[in-house]
């Protein structure tokens, strides 16, 4: 039995996969099992997984009809035998030396989670660190604080906790005890990450890098979702599971209106995204309509954000004020560039 299990799920990722699994193979920790989930990939992956699995004994390949990055994750976690367990993108890269820095991390103090620093690579090459959660050992108290609660209520102010579940290494006996698995193909890992912490006791961070994550502009979170409202009220529902009736929902009151505006201007966005070949009427045609719908309206009525970043800032207002025609020509600029 290794120390980590590394969960990979993977879909029509022939060109960046082995180099993803490369980064694991190439650290200086090398107690690692791989599971690569071909989640019915249609191009060459699937040969390129059972390829892998060949020339690695600590690889296990599984194959499945396509059923979404959640329903791959999960069935990877359906096949965990180690202690620990790791979630990896099959288009991003492990840095060197990350699951050794995990597992002292965690080992060392005792600790349920181990978490480190992302780095964001554009296409262009140049890089940002996400090293939001700064370095300590933390209890109950500092995992509801600088987890539990961003996640809860702190979705529009910069600097926001993005919900990557990338950076953090998992005790598997957490996750089995309390049955935390994926749903969905968006937002998944915020709730995935709320289900884990408000069972962990104890968690151990670094400001040091761990993962590269590519930001590829085809991926699946930069295309069009011609469902995004129905997908984003069920994330609502789920997270309004989670939140009532604790002390999360007393420490962030306005947590709702808070998420739904992120919802609203993720939506706003996704009417931009490519996929979407509207006519420019009908773009602020379908802005209008999402303002109207009751979440998003409740929420505009309820809060006027403040401390966005620059562009989400301006796109609030303008829909506070209705200037449809004016976020249409922004949007189209922005496209264009």
């Amino acid at each position: 039995m290794a120390q980590i299990d590394v969960i990979v799920p993977v879909y029509q990722a022939e060109k960046t996969l082995e180099a993803c699994v490369e980064s694991v193979r190439s650290q200086s920790f090398a107690d690692w099992a791989m599971i690569l989930i071909d989640d019915g990939s249609t191009d060459g992956s699937r040969a390129l997984c059972d390829a892998l699995g060949k020339k690695d004994g600590r690889i296990r390949v599984l194959h499945q009809p396509n059923g979404g990055v959640s329903a791959a994750r999960n069935r990877g976690l359906g096949e965990v035998r180690s202690p620990w367990v790791y979630f990896l993108d099959s288009d991003d890269l492990l840095m060197p030396g990350a699951l050794e820095t995990l597992i002292r991390l965690a080992e060392d103090n005792g600790a349920d989670t181990a978490a480190g620093a992302v780095v964001l690579t554009e296409a262009d090459g140049s890089q940002i660190t996400d090293d939001i959660l700064p370095a300590g050992v933390y209890g109950e108290a500092g995992i509801r604080e600088h987890i539990l609660l961003p996640l809860t209520g702190q979705r529009l102010r910069t600097p926001i906790f993005n919900g990557y579940t990338v950076r953090f290494l998992f005790r598997a006996s957490i996750l089995k005890d309390n049955a935390v698995t994926f749903e969905g193909g968006y937002l998944e890992d915020e709730i995935f990450l709320m289900d884990y912490f408000l069972h962990a006791e104890k968690l151990a961070a670094t400001q040091a890098p761990i993962y590269d994550y590519l930001m590829n502009p085809a991926s699946a979170t930069h295309r069009y979702m011609a469902d995004f409202p129905q997908v984003f009220r069920r994330f609502m529902e789920r997270k309004r599971s989670r939140v009532a009736g604790t002390a999360l929902e007393k420490a962030c009151p306005g947590w709702e209106a808070d998420t739904n505006w992120a919802g609203l201007l993720i939506a706003v966005g996704n009417e931009y995204a490519p996929g979407n070949e509207v006519s420019h009427r009908e773009h602020r045609k379908n802005i209008r309509a999402l303002c109207a719908l009751p979440e998003y309206a409740g929420a505009m009525k309820a809060l006027r954000p403040k401390g966005c970043g620059k562009r989400k800032q301006i796109v609030a207002e303008l829909l506070l004020k209705r200037q449809f025609l004016l976020l249409d020509i922004l949007y189209r600029l922005k496209n264009r560039r």
